[in-house]
């Protein structure tokens, strides 16, 4: 049996190497708009699918065979460490992450367990070490930020705006800190479990700390996510950022210790570099171009290219995650262009 060739070309673009052809992989590339993930959704809870490690190392291992992209993203969603520390978190169709006892006090932050992920969560270890097996590219582990885990903690799930999140930030010092500990050293455990088990990148999503002014990201934030990128330099992996209209905070990002930063649609990679961002840059296609029409669409993702491709170091992804409307079709002819655009680069 002849041994498959490894595809390294998006751990070159992190590392800022020059490459082959633009490596490309989607935010949420396993989701509804495939058939097939249906299918198994329709037999297993979100959480389930966690839970079975063959089920989900099936759906990671999915859109990297379906579009021929180049990484695989592990299949869970960034509340899947917090239910084993205490947090009663649900998937609900529709809404997203409910939490039935959010934060409201330092007591309440108090009772968070530490996470242990042999014990708590061994099989997403067990996920990772089997697609390390299967797979011909590079796997991406991830975590959510502490910003975007306390948001969700504190207003109980989604929000528009983040006020309970940000007045518990103003008026309750101690245990806001309290909080960004704990839930950095979760990050930092989830993190490094995931890449001694096998993940050869990682990536931190930040959704929504563009919520944040950049003087509060200074003070609150900052340096909770320096703890978090430095205790993962020792791992040798790349470590990717991302967040979503926080284009006012990229330059903060740039004095991270981090090695990609991943762009949202809202902030073309020209402004970005223009600004004085000099790290890999990750993006941005707007997602909603997935339904447009294909001379759009191809325009649009022209125009990134030639943008990301001005210097060693870029990334294609959309600017969010991949919708239900889209269709793999589309993503199939997306990655193909990509990948037979300017080559050498």
């Amino acid at each position: 049996m002849t041994a498959k060739t490894f595809n390294d070309t998006f751990l070159k673009a992190c590392r800022g190497e020059a490459t082959e052809h633009v490596p490309v992989w989607y935010m949420r590339q396993a989701g509804r708009y495939q058939p097939e993930y249906r299918a198994i959704r329709a037999k297993h809870s979100f959480f389930e699918m966690n839970y079975i490690p063959e089920v989900c190392a099936e759906v990671t291992r999915l859109p990297v065979e379906q579009l021929g992209v180049d990484a695989a993203i592990l299949f869970a969603d960034i509340m899947t460490p917090l239910k084993p520390i205490g947090v009663d978190v649900n998937i609900e169709s529709g809404i997203g992450p409910v939490i039935a006892n959010p934060i409201e006090s330092l007591k309440d932050v108090e009772r968070l367990l530490e996470l242990d992920p042999e014990t708590h969560v061994p099989y997403i270890l067990e996920s990772i070490k089997i697609l390390r097996q299967q797979l011909s590219v590079p796997l991406i582990g991830f975590a959510g930020a502490p910003f975007t885990l306390a948001s969700y903690l504190i207003e109980g799930g989604p929000s528009k705006h983040y006020h309970k999140t940000k007045a518990f930030m103003y008026t309750e010092p101690v245990a806001w800190q309290a909080l960004m500990e704990k839930l950095g050293d979760m990050t930092i455990t989830y993190l490094k479990a995931q890449i001694k088990a096998g993940a050869q990148a990682v990536q931190v999503f930040d959704s929504w700390v563009g919520a944040l002014n950049d003087e509060d990201y200074r003070e609150y934030i900052t340096p909770v996510m320096t703890r978090i990128f430095n205790a993962l330099k020792d791992t040798g992996v790349p470590t990717i950022y991302f967040g979503i209209g926080a284009g006012h905070l990229l330059m903060d990002w740039n004095r991270l210790p981090v090695d990609v930063v991943g762009l949202d649609w809202r902030t073309s990679i020209t402004t970005a570099r223009e600004m004085g961002v000099t790290k890999t840059l990750q993006g941005n296609l707007d997602p909603t171009l997935l339904l447009a029409p294909w001379e759009k669409l191809e325009a649009k993702a022209k125009e990134i290219l030639d943008e990301g491709t001005k210097q060693p170091g870029f990334i294609f992804n959309l600017g969010h995650g991949v919708f239900p409307d889209a269709k793999v079709e589309t993503l199939q002819q997306l990655t193909k262009f990509i990948h037979s655009y300017k080559r050498d680069v």
